[in-house]
């Protein structure tokens, strides 16, 4: 399959002018390999945290470390994803995808057994080497499955990822009660056998009905778009929406067991809410974002103000003097949910079009960089959030912790939004000059 030129029909006001088109047969099987991935990864990356920290303990692991095992998957994720989305056109985005899916699933695989070797440095390193390939896995695969799936619905790139995100996120939603009960039931090396062996079957129905995707290489670079002031800052909204989502992970579980006595399961639960809330709202902003592209910066606005102002009331904040309440805290994690929707669906197919209106051109090289640099600042994003989630609750509480967790896509929004009205002052400038220009007599007296 080579890759299609990205067109866009809009009307004068931005919003979309063509009719539906029928997908075809080479669209609806890229559409189910993404899919498998999605979930698949999702579930093999979530299912670590209801029990290895307790497994490591025994082998004389302590918390820090656990920590930094987790967050080395961030660090090679980052550096990965920009790596491959630079040289997806070499290496293949079909190749590229599936050879993420087959080192992923080993990697699995191997991280089940670990519980087998010598307790503490030993154990420790390999631990650090099996989660950095994983990463380098995880980074080929979603960098070619952005980049193929831009390629594949040029005219649809939001309402596919909106769609997508569902399987996201039910592998998120799935990954933790279905390890722990694994876990439970068999031990510690079952749920990764298992969920590895999963992934590796996924791999010969992708290489049969994944199509293949050709492009040629791109001119740019990633500090040539980084250069430009309007991806700067999506890619900043990018960071923060990550970085709100993986805040959460460590410091939820503590703070509910601690203030509200919620057993475990009770709170695996209530992580449900917020991450039913992200993938039952991400198709219809996705296809909203489709039908209407001029409001996609007004939905990354408001869902980026609407995020600050649910982590403010997720404690809530001391400064509000409001009564910390479980319901409170439910249906704000279900407003985060829905907010972070509003603010992410929207940013990729938006920084493809401003990439676009810039002059860089259209094909796979260029949507292999647009993917390393979205995987990069989620990847950051994902370092970031727990690590300073994780200081800020030892150091102060969870209600401050999540207070200055907000204020980063306050911030972020807020810049976003300041760009934005110069942008259009600036627009408004240009066409009132060219309207007196257009004014001016052809012969002057």
């Amino acid at each position: 399959m080579t890759t299609p030129e990205v067109t866009d029909s809009r009307d004068q006001n931005g919003n979309s002018s063509e009719e539906p088109e029928k997908w075809t047969k080479s669209q609806i099987f890229t559409l189910i390999s993404a899919a498998s991935m999605n979930f698949s990864s999702m579930i093999c990356y979530s299912i670590l945290g209801p029990f290895f920290p307790k497994e490591a303990e025994k082998k004389g692991v302590n918390a820090s470390i656990v920590g930094m095992i987790f967050g080395c998957f961030s660090v090679f994720n980052l550096i990965f994803s920009l790596i491959m989305g630079k040289y997806i056109v070499q290496i293949g985005a079909k190749f590229m995808f599936v050879a993420g899916m087959l080192v992923s699933g080993c990697c699995t695989i191997l991280f089940g057994i670990l519980n087998l070797a010598p307790d503490g440095p030993i154990f420790i390193s390999l631990c650090f080497i099996v989660r950095s390939a994983d990463a380098i896995g995880f980074a080929a695969s979603t960098t070619a499955s952005f980049s193929i799936l831009a390629a594949t619905f040029p005219n649809n790139i939001a309402t596919v990822m909106g769609s997508l995100e569902i399987f996201t996120g039910l592998g998120l939603s799935l990954g933790p009660p279905i390890g722990g009960y694994l876990y439970q039931l068999f031990g510690y090396q079952i749920p990764f056998i298992l969920l590895g062996c999963i992934v590796l079957l996924m791999i010969p129905l992708n290489m049969c009905i994944l199509p293949r995707c050709d492009g040629v290489a791109s001119s740019g670079s990633f500090w040539q778009l980084m250069l430009i002031p309007k991806v700067t800052l999506m890619c900043l909204i990018i960071f923060s929406i990550s970085s709100c989502i993986a805040f959460l992970d460590p410091t939820i579980s503590l703070f509910l067991i601690e203030k509200f006595k919620l057993t475990p399961g009770s709170v695996g639960l209530v992580f449900l809410g917020h991450a039913l809330a992200y993938a039952l709202s991400s198709p219809f902003l996705g296809l909203l974002s489709d039908k209407i592209p001029r409001i996609r910066k007004w939905l990354m606005l408001v869902g980026s103000w609407l995020i600050a102002v649910s982590f403010l009331l997720l404690g809530p904040a001391p400064f509000l003097h409001i009564k910390g309440q479980l319901w409170l805290f439910i249906s704000m994690l279900v407003v985060t949910g829905f907010s972070l929707s509003l603010c992410g669906i929207p940013v990729f197919p938006e920084v493809i079009t401003c990439v676009y209106e810039r002059g860089f051109e259209k094909g796979l090289g260029t949507l292999g960089i647009v993917s390393g640099i979205f995987g990069a600042f989620w990847c950051l994003g994902s370092f970031v959030g727990p690590t300073l989630g994780g200081f800020l609750y030892d150091k102060l509480n969870f209600e401050w912790a999540a207070t200055i967790q907000g204020g980063i896509p306050f911030v972020f929004g807020t810049l976003l939004g300041v760009y934005y009205m110069v942008e259009m002052a600036h627009k408004r400038s240009h066409s009132g000059n060219s309207l007196e220009e257009e004014r001016k007599p052809l012969i002057t007296s």
